[in-house]
């Protein structure tokens, strides 16, 4: 047999129940729950409504407790309890609010980027324990969304009803030649100049490999691509060993400046990429995401001073 419950027992209610039989009056109770005494009042006369019994008795102004408040205080006891239990074990196996959190990021991001976010979030909350996730924009973007990650720090992805995105920094993309080669001393390149130039570049689903097609979209012909790799690192290592120029996004500039020369690409080809901390919508809410999002934003602050 299914047991019904009657509408006027609440756990808002039973909430004002053990605030009163534990501070012993309507008023002190009003101060703990943040409401009014004739709030406190109503709740507990609902709830002899609602148990069909009498809970209190007066004498003066006074309630006092019966044996049957007490009884269902100690219900209310384990009842709110077990919930509490349930909706954190619930939250827990959803990703939010755990103690565990992933956090999804493209390679290039590693070099400044994640150290300063990471180090603000263990600030913030120095009891996560932190997992980091290294992907193209596409594979963040589907974990993302399957729950494998709870944030990506990556390219602002195409509109998605599902994803939030807090910008973080703008960055230019650059023409990427070995230090020694004559490209090296140009002011800016244009690449309709670079033709017969061999070009190594990122595999599918990366955001720099999106500007390198749509710069030479721009330029109006199809570079020809010697070798295309899965990670930003052994690109530039093929670039700085003379196996082929690429486009390369300017915040890894400082980890092969020996050896890979960065120059503006020519006015035109005005390419960019927003990064920012993306995450999922229904989960904005979420003290680490907030907490992580807080970190991203000092990082990003203390960058620009």
């Amino acid at each position: 047999m299914r047991i019904r419950i009657g509408e006027e027992i609440t756990f808002r209610k039973l909430e004002a129940l053990l605030a009163f039989m534990e501070s012993g009056n309507l008023a002190k109770a009003a101060e703990i729950l943040d409401t009014s005494t004739v709030s406190v009042h109503r709740a507990l006369h609902s709830l002899e409504e609602g148990t069909s019994c009498a809970l209190f008795r007066h004498e003066g102004r006074n309630l006092i407790p019966t044996d049957a408040a007490h009884v269902l205080a100690d219900t209310a006891r384990e009842v709110l309890k077990t919930m509490a239990d349930g909706i954190r074990a619930t939250r827990e196996a959803a990703g939010f609010s755990a103690d565990h959190l992933k956090i999804g990021s493209l390679y290039s991001l590693t070099v400044q980027t994640v150290p300063k976010v990471v180090i603000g979030l263990k600030l913030r909350r120095p009891e996560l324990q932190t997992e980091l996730v290294l992907g193209s924009n596409a594979d963040l973007l589907q974990k993302l969304k399957q729950g494998s990650i709870d944030a990506a720090l990556m390219a602002v992805p195409e509109p998605d009803p599902e994803i939030e995105s807090i910008p973080l920094f703008e960055d230019d993309i650059f023409f990427a030649a070995p230090a020694d080669s004559p490209y090296a001393s140009m002011p800016a390149v244009d690449l309709r100049a670079c033709r017969d130039e061999p070009f190594v570049s990122l595999s599918e689903g990366f955001v720099t490999y999106s500007g390198f097609v749509e710069a030479f979209r721009i330029a109006e012909f199809t570079p020809n691509v010697v070798m295309k790799v899965g990670d930003i690192f052994s690109l530039m290592n093929l670039v700085g060993g003379g196996i082929g120029y690429t486009l390369l996004p300017g915040r890894v500039k400082g980890v092969y400046s020996r050896n890979v020369a960065f120059v503006p690409l020519a006015g035109e080809y005005d390419i960019k990429q927003t990064i920012a901390m993306n995450f999922l919508r229904r989960r904005e809410r979420d003290p680490n995401l907030l907490a992580l999002a807080a970190a991203c934003r000092m990082a990003m602050r203390d960058a620009d001073e």
